[in-house]
């Protein structure tokens, strides 16, 4: 048993050393709109992890960090790409702006649309499928990835600009224990960040994103935990209702045990992660996604 568990631990190190983390990609060569000046804090970011080309399966995913809208949580971020290219999928790291540094909404939801833009006006560069792109966040990273999930648009075909041409849809979601709603049971510092001080009420509605579910909303996996006392279990139970009543495909996972912030409870090279990698990546399989 131990020789078998070595072998597969030293499989996993091989697969993560073969990956291939570049360069990042500001978003907007000239500048971001509205971006408050040209330090780092106003330049949003891409960063691809790619996979080992024997192992890709030519589907993406854009990944944004938790955080509260204050800060960027390398592990939700680095870990979870370097995971999901073991099993195949070519990773796009989002570094959006944030509260913190004096941005409001729709700074951040501009951040990520344009992001999944250009993962798809770039496809063939990075060998990746138009139409497997996905989106995944934790914490307030999962409030932003569930504001691109509702408020996306389909691109203006006659932009200038190829990347503005593109839909902003992500084709699935992975949330993980993701600030959802701005009501009641919100995580109020991600609530401040993303609002600032005493937003209107029709702000807070629309940033509410089970108030914002349709039909034409993407697929999720939705994970979270009992223990959760940051970001309470309601937030997944309020989105994965609204996708049931909108006839939304979707997984839901609520473990016992588990605090907030967790991400896969695990290092490289994820020989051990927690229960909810492997259900993922089961559900990535049967969406076409994963190895």
């Amino acid at each position: 048993m131990k020789t078998i568990l070595a072998t597969a631990v030293l499989c996993s190190t091989i697969l993560l050393s073969r990956a291939e983390m570049q360069a990042p990609i500001p978003l907007w060569p000239e500048g971001a709109p509205g971006a408050l000046g040209t330090n780092t804090n106003d330049i949003p970011t891409l960063t691809a992890y790619l996979p080992e080309a024997t192992n890709a399966t030519g589907a993406a995913m854009v990944i944004c960090p938790g955080g509260g809208y204050g800060g960027l949580a390398p592990h939700e971020g680095n870990d979870y790409a370097l995971w999901l290219n073991q099993h195949g999928v070519t990773c796009f790291v989002l570094k959006y702006r944030l509260g913190s540094h004096g941005y409001r909404h729709p700074a951040m939801l501009n951040d990520a649309a344009r992001a999944v833009r250009l993962v798809r006006a770039r496809a063939s560069d990075w060998k990746v499928d138009p139409h497997r792109v996905g989106i995944m966040g934790s914490s307030a990273g999962g409030h932003l990835a569930t504001t691109l999930l509702t408020h996306f648009d389909a691109g203006d075909a006659n932009a200038s600009d190829i990347i503005e041409r593109q839909s902003s849809r992500p084709d699935l979601g992975i949330l993980c224990y993701a600030v959802i709603t701005l009501g009641e049971f919100t995580h109020q510092g991600s609530k401040h960040n993303l609002l600032g001080k005493d937003p209107s009420p029709e702000l807070v509605q629309l940033l509410s994103n089970e108030l914002q579910v349709t039909t034409n909303t993407p697929p999720c996996f939705l994970w979270t935990t009992f223990e959760d006392k940051a970001v309470p279990m309601e937030n997944t139970m309020l989105f994965a209702e609204a996708l049931r009543k909108n006839h939304v495909p979707f997984a839901l996972h609520v473990y016992e045990k588990g605090g907030h912030g967790m991400g896969l409870k695990d290092k490289a090279p994820f020989a051990n992660p927690h229960p909810w990698a492997n259900d993922c990546v089961f559900w990535l399989k049967e969406a076409g996604f994963a190895k």
